[in-house]
């Protein structure tokens, strides 16, 4: 595999800087060393930028939408460009409509909420669950994992090809998986879905914080993600996309701000008139510094440029993987081969070891972050380790002892933030546990390896 070099990515775009780039950790050997945050996949670190956005912006925090007073007054134009600067972002149709959510998987259970009357979703067993479970109010079809990007359109196909003509239909697909890192042919999806009278939702999860996400380009319905996945650190979402389903469904929350008008009725009830604008679903007081979050990110990322974000992290991933295959006890994860197109997540095995078991040692004595588990995405890290879906714990490890086999992998995420040390500090680790072992004992405790104390 051949890998770039690092004068050459640095040319191409530097590191963005993030909170927590010079926090150091103590190690169990002894000592501390700067922390190497890789679990990008999780929660990125907030952009410094970002961070300072919000800073200045904190002392003029007031009430939205409504307000008289001056904090208020800005506080609301503040909100409202933040929701035209993130529809910019996602290129939305003029038409569209962004409604901000807690975060991805609230973006879908709030869609799940609107879809019409008999509507069949249709959803590979692949996703992550905030775009497998929301559905099960639906009739849903849920499709094997595809083994190539043209697999996975003509399994798509097959499925709706068999469906009700007359009724409506959703399809719900990854832009990037949080397993594998691998990205999926929106674009042929979307047409698939299209040239079958359904409609198509893109979590955009892994993808918006790493490739650009064009509602239009793609010719997707309705795009999902979260802003602490997006370098944002605080707990909001978006929804975007077309507003017939979304205008027509009832409010995702009852309250202030999703009505337009309350009258007590005669026989002693209520009669509301809801908005059928974005407010209809973003009922109460909405969290204005998290959409303020987002709409700064994405500033950022938009000014460093995606051409060059993207260069950097494929350079970082070609030395990650070119790493991992000199050790030849790593087995990387993947659905689509070694040459798919993937943004920075990259899921491996280790043989002799338990995955709880090898993420903890490179945290406790190198000073790492990894992830290790089924990723909230049981169904495919089972597919993939050819284990029983039955036998797996919640977005985490079953009880092992270490050294047994795992039934789990370990997760590796990087991004914009991430120094070149890091992944190779990584890379080093791997090849030295997989060679040396352990330095420390570890012992299980709560279905978790942690290291052993006294």
């Amino acid at each position: 595999m051949s890998v770039p070099t690092a004068a050459a990515a640095r040319t191409v775009c530097a590191q963005l800087p993030v909170l927590g780039r010079d926090v150091t950790v103590p190690l169990v050997t002894g000592g501390e060393v700067t922390y190497a945050a890789l679990d990008y996949a999780a929660s990125a670190p907030a952009l410094q930028r970002v961070w300072d956005d919000v800073a200045a912006y904190a002392p003029y925090y007031g009430s939205v939408h409504r307000g008289a007073g001056y904090l208020s007054q800005l506080s609301t134009d503040l909100f409202e460009n933040a929701r035209r600067t993130v529809t910019d972002f996602l290129d939305c149709r003029p038409d569209d409509q962004l409604v901000f959510t807690r975060s991805t998987t609230d973006s879908l259970n709030l869609l799940a909420r609107a879809l019409p009357a008999g509507c069949q979703v249709f959803v590979f067993e692949t996703e992550h669950h905030a775009s497998l479970l929301p559905w099960q109010d639906a009739r849903v079809t849920c499709l094997d994992a595809p083994r190539t990007p043209e697999q996975a359109v003509e399994t798509l196909e097959r499925a709706l090809a068999g469906r009700d003509p007359h009724g409506p239909a959703l399809v719900c697909v990854t832009g990037a998986s949080n397993v594998t890192g691998e990205l999926w042919p929106v674009r042929e999806l979307a047409a698939a879905a299209h040239a079958h009278g359904a409609r198509i939702v893109l979590d955009a999860a892994q993808l918006a914080p790493h490739h650009p996400v064009s509602v239009r380009d793609l010719d997707v319905d309705w795009v999902a993600f979260s802003g602490h996945k997006l370098y944002a650190p605080f707990g909001a979402g978006v929804l975007a996309g077309r507003a017939d389903w979304l205008s027509a469904a009832d409010p995702y929350l009852a309250g202030g701000g999703a009505s337009r008008k309350v009258t007590r009725r005669e026989d002693g009830g209520v009669e509301v008139e809801w908005h059928d604008s974005a407010a209809r679903h973003e009922a109460g007081s909405p969290n204005v510094i998290g959409a303020y979050s987002i709409a700064s990110a994405c500033k950022a990322l938009t000014e460093a440029g995606f051409d060059a974000l993207v260069a950097r992290e494929e350079y970082l991933i070609a030395k990650v993987r070119a790493g991992l295959a000199e050790v030849p006890q790593v087995k990387v994860l993947s659905l689509f081969g070694d040459d798919a197109p993937r943004v920075g997540v990259i899921s491996f095995v280790v043989e002799g070891w338990n995955s709880s078991h090898f993420a903890a040692a490179l945290s406790a004595e190198y000073g790492i972050g990894v992830r290790d588990g089924l990723f909230c995405a049981h169904p495919l890290v089972r597919t993939l380790l050819g284990g029983d879906p039955q036998t797996q714990g919640e977005c985490g490890a079953p009880e092992a002892a270490p050294g047994e086999k795992s039934l789990n992998a370990i997760r590796v995420s990087f991004g914009a933030g991430t120094p070149d040390e890091h992944v190779e500090r990584f890379v080093d680790a791997v090849r030295e546990l997989v060679r040396d072992g352990a330095r420390w004992q570890y012992r299980t405790q709560d279905g978790r390896c942690v290291p052993a104390v006294g």
